[in-house]
């Protein structure tokens, strides 16, 4: 009789502020691959070329993307909308999916997209995002950065899913990250002595643990994606 494999949570993956989804894979390395191997994950590059110098640049090769704009002072916000519309028609045409993985910018975004889904303003034709991993993003009107319009509501009720955060001591995100976690209903933390990036967790650091008991969680909740037999 054949052992039924483990089944692997899809997990769309939203890459940093001017960097790209090959960036964001090859960052993800960091992790132990006994982890890793256990979610299905699949990078997407932004809508929009990079309109300015990548942070970047002295270790990865372009091109760059970015998710949005905003002016100096993140009060206006250009081209939310239409990022949000492009990563939609990315899941319709090559989902389902079940849950993302945003880190920085891409973690702004990816924090704000299940409320925004159940205000009905967004992911309307895409299955209901079951878990968010952020790493290194925060929460849009949190501290330093305001909200986009269609983003005015995303934070409005408690997000009752699973949610995973990585929170860098040293990560000049820090203080978005720790505001974030009051949006989400009992979420998993992960705190670690690195700044703005993908940390290394050992096996045996707590980290490892939490992150393996978020994994085990979201593996016990109904996927979007259907069961190959």
């Amino acid at each position: 009789m054949e052992v039924e494999k483990e089944r692997k949570p899809r997990v769309l993956c939203l890459h940093g502020f001017r960097t790209s989804g090959k960036i964001l894979q090859k960052s993800m390395e960091k992790l132990p691959e006994r982890l890793v191997q256990k979610l299905d994950l699949v990078f997407l590059d932004g809508p929009f070329p990079a309109q300015g110098k990548s942070a970047v640049e002295p270790i990865f090769d372009p091109p760059y993307y970015e998710w949005f704009q905003a002016n100096q002072d993140f009060t206006d916000f250009i081209n939310f909308e239409e990022c949000v519309a492009y990563i939609e028609d990315y899941m319709v045409k090559n989902g389902p999916f079940d849950g993302f993985l945003g880190f920085s910018q891409g973690g702004f975004v990816s924090a704000a997209l299940p409320g925004m889904q159940s205000q009905g303003v967004a992911l309307g034709k895409v299955e209901k995002i079951k878990f968010v991993i952020v790493i290194g993003g925060g929460k849009f009107g949190a501290k330093k950065f305001g909200v986009p319009k269609l983003a005015s509501n995303a934070f409005s009720k408690p997000i009752h899913i699973p949610s995973l955060h990585f929170i860098g001591d040293e990560d000049f995100m820090k203080d978005e990250g720790i505001a974030l976690l009051d949006a989400f209903v009992d979420p998993f933390v992960i705190r670690h002595s690195e700044g703005h990036t993908v940390p290394r967790l050992d096996e045996d650091d707590d980290g490892f643990n939490t992150m393996l008991s978020f994994i085990h969680k979201i593996q016990s909740i109904p996927s979007n994606v259907p069961h190959k037999t």
